[in-house]
């Protein structure tokens, strides 16, 4: 008699926790092909906005994590910030570094000392309007120093002549095609010939235009630099640069090293990249309430079929998992096909920015936060209407319509 009341006991718990099987929710998506297609692309839409923002953001960290070298300092204007355009220092410290600071790294004699002229200015391409832009005059002693450059077309600039980084034509609102070797640009009252086009493994400098120091100066009618670039040798002390640059109090100078001064961008821009995440909280949310929407249309339309599934023994429990399996493979499925259109269509694509121009970058972090949401908006997106449509008597679910 015992064990008769103990399997009845477990049998009572197996039918109280007995869920639907899986294959009805897929069943269920494909019997409203058009509520489960609009469904699909509205969370497809929401969440590759979600991509968008997300690769913004990744673009945006990558970029200012590539330019630094942890080998090379700059030496610039004391109280300059992080505001590199503003700083002026003398011609003749390019003499002084090398000749006072040891631990510099050197080949053949020739140590890895770069003076360079940047600025922010007017630049004219084509016809199109002038668009600010940004120009380093530098030595060919810039290659010695700036190490992930490489030329992809033409040549280093001589006389008249200038070399665009590869994302230089985004900045500067124009067309590769206006912007490629042979062709013209203006700046500070001249014409210029671009004689190549470089990269620099994604950093800040390939959103640049580099032209001959000596040129640049003439153009502005400036004897002035505004840093110094070096690199240290593996020996090389940072300190001794430092220590030079805070002796020197007739030159005005502070060096830095090149990581830390993109480390400090970086924090200048977290009120941006925090914005940017406000974003995908908003878009997220938009999409959760459309989802919602969806969802509810769907739910009050079965209302008499869930009725029925709690007549012959299924416990709402059951069916509110049943429900939330339907909204996550929808979801999951507009994740991914939401991942494919973003690597295809939005990873790589350049954008303007204060500091240059970068590249979206839809890598596996931003994947696996694009899905993440999609997944959360499917997953939070069926659990409120399912409650509201099971709460219903089940005569009176069983009588609707």
């Amino acid at each position: 008699m015992a064990a008769h009341d103990s399997n009845y006991g477990l049998s009572n718990l197996s039918i109280l926790f007995r869920l639907l099987p899986w294959e009805y929710a897929i069943r269920n998506l494909f019997r409203r092909p058009l509520r489960t297609g609009l469904t699909f692309a509205g969370l497809t839409l929401v969440i590759v906005l979600v991509f968008v923002v997300v690769g913004f953001i990744r673009g945006l960290e990558r970029s200012l994590a590539v330019s630094g070298d942890s080998q090379t300092a700059i030496v610039f204007s004391l109280g300059m910030g992080e505001n590199l355009e503003y700083s002026s220092i003398p011609m003749r410290t390019n003499d002084l570094v090398p000749a006072s600071v040891a631990g510099i790294k050197e080949h053949f004699g020739q140590k890895f000392v770069s003076p360079e002229l940047y600025l922010g200015t007017q630049v004219s391409v084509g016809k199109r309007e002038p668009s600010m832009g940004l120009v380093r005059g530098v030595t060919r002693s810039a290659l010695l120093v700036r190490r992930q450059l490489e030329i992809e077309e033409g040549a280093w600039p001589n006389s008249g002549e200038v070399m665009l980084g590869r994302m230089a034509a985004t900045k500067l609102g124009a067309e590769d095609s206006e912007t490629g070797v042979g062709q013209m640009i203006e700046f500070e009252g001249r014409k210029w010939r671009i004689s190549g086009v470089f990269s620099a493994g994604g950093a800040a400098f390939e959103s640049e235009a580099w032209c001959r120091l000596d040129e640049l100066q003439q153009a502005m009618k400036r004897q002035d630099l505004s840093i110094v670039a070096v690199t240290l040798a593996p020996d090389g002390e940072f300190a001794d640069l430092d220590l030079f640059c805070k002796e020197r109090l007739d030159l005005e100078l502070q060096a830095i090293r090149e990581t830390e001064y993109y480390a400090s961008l970086q924090k200048d821009y977290a009120p941006v990249r925090w914005l940017a995440w406000l974003v995908v909280l908003l878009v997220s949310g938009a999409g959760v309430f459309a989802g919602l929407n969806t969802m509810y249309g769907s739910v009050v339309g079965r209302i008499p079929e869930l009725s029925t599934l709690q007549t012959i023994g299924f416990v709402r429990r059951s069916i509110v998992v049943s429900l939330i399996q339907e909204g996550i493979l929808l979801a999951a499925a507009a994740s991914l096909f939401a991942a494919v259109i973003a690597l295809f269509l939005v990873n790589g694509v350049s954008v303007r920015f204060t500091m240059g121009a970068f590249s979206l970058r839809i890598d596996n972090v931003a994947i696996l936060i694009g899905c993440g949401v999609g997944l959360l908006l499917g997953f939070f997106g069926a659990i409120p209407p399912a409650i509201r449509a099971l709460r219903m008597p089940i005569v009176e679910g069983l009588k609707a319509v």
